[in-house]
């Protein structure tokens, strides 16, 4: 995708970050309601608001495993300039929500479900009471597996829906693709406590260069500055159960692709090695051969983060999920 996005779009570049996250970003954020609810098993879940832009139509972000509503505080303000509320949720064992387990770091799930449990909670008793005539979804990564969970299973009420790079499949080696699942659950099995899935670790600030999520490296740099100011959200490698159960959700997530009735925009990065991008194909066709309406978007040459990449990425990439959400608005008058 080359096209240059409309004209009436105004993002955050890269040339002006610090600029604006040190200035107009960061005079938001102090607007912001923080507020928490109690999810499954009573686990305390944190959520954000920045409202006061629009009355009527909302944007609802997920976030991806080991982030926190913090780190899209960019996001945030390029949505609200656009003339949106926005809501966030921070989900259970990350971020600023409860943890499940001793160790703060271990990314752990008892039930992939729970997720979106969670999120439905948030829904029904955050964002549905608000009175808004719209409501938007924009989900990246497991938040995208949670959204799109969310949405066939609440098929009316979300307009539009956008998943950045979702977890519909995790990347795996063609060898890995059919032991990763039973291999994890077995080394559950053997571990007498929930811990770090083989290979995986604590929580490590990988530097820029090594990185395969971003290219950009002041946007990089600024979210791993963020969690060592506030280490609290520091989150490291997957728990052998979250592995399983995170597969086993991505697989429903297809199986199930035909109960989605909202028009849905699915934005890939081309060179993503955290996502399976030959299941988006498979969740777009499943979408589209029920009588959905699925559109995917390739964007050339932009990794996993695309809410987070270089600005000839993102810059784009916002403008096609405002104009997927303007056409929905448009259809509604």
């Amino acid at each position: 995708m080359t096209a240059q996005p409309p004209h009436f779009y105004d993002f955050s570049l890269e040339p002006h970050f610090t600029e604006t996250m040190q200035g107009p970003a960061a005079a938001l954020w102090q607007q912001r309601e923080e507020g928490e609810f109690k999810g499954v098993d009573d686990l305390t879940i944190g959520w954000v608001s920045l409202t006061g832009f629009n009355s009527d139509k909302a944007i609802v972000v997920i976030n991806g495993r080991i982030e926190s509503y913090w780190k899209y505080q960019e996001l945030f303000y390029d949505l609200t300039q656009q003339g949106y509320d926005v809501f966030a949720i921070d989900h259970r064992g990350q971020g600023v929500s409860d943890r499940l387990v001793d160790d703060t770091e271990l990314g752990h799930v008892e039930e992939f479900d729970h997720y979106v449990d969670d999120f439905n909670t948030f829904i029904n008793t955050v964002v549905a009471p608000r009175g808004y005539q719209q409501h938007f979804m924009l989900a990246h990564s497991m938040g995208g597996t949670v959204g799109t969970l969310f949405v066939e299973q609440h098929p009316d009420f979300f307009d539009s829906v956008v998943l950045s790079a979702p977890m519909h499949g995790i990347h795996l080696t063609q060898w890995m693709k059919p032991i990763a699942s039973p291999l994890a659950r077995v080394i559950e099995q053997l571990q007498s406590q929930p811990d770090y899935a083989p290979g995986q670790v604590p929580y490590y600030p990988k530097p820029f260069l090594d990185n395969k999520l971003s290219q950009s490296e002041v946007r990089y740099q600024w979210f791993r500055d963020l969690y060592e100011h506030k280490p609290e959200l520091k989150i490291g490698g997957p728990s052998a159960r979250w592995v399983w159960q995170g597969m086993a959700a991505a697989k429903k997530c297809v199986q199930h692709a035909y109960q989605i009735t909202a028009p849905v925009l699915l934005i890939q990065g081309s060179d993503d090695t955290v996502v399976d991008n030959s299941a988006h194909d498979v969740f777009h066709h499943a979408v589209n051969q029920a009588g959905g309406d699925c559109e995917i978007k390739v964007i050339h040459g932009a990794r996993h983060e695309l809410l987070f990449e270089q600005d000839k990425y993102r810059t784009p990439i916002l403008a096609a999920t405002l104009t997927h959400f303007k056409k929905a608005e448009s259809e509604s008058k």
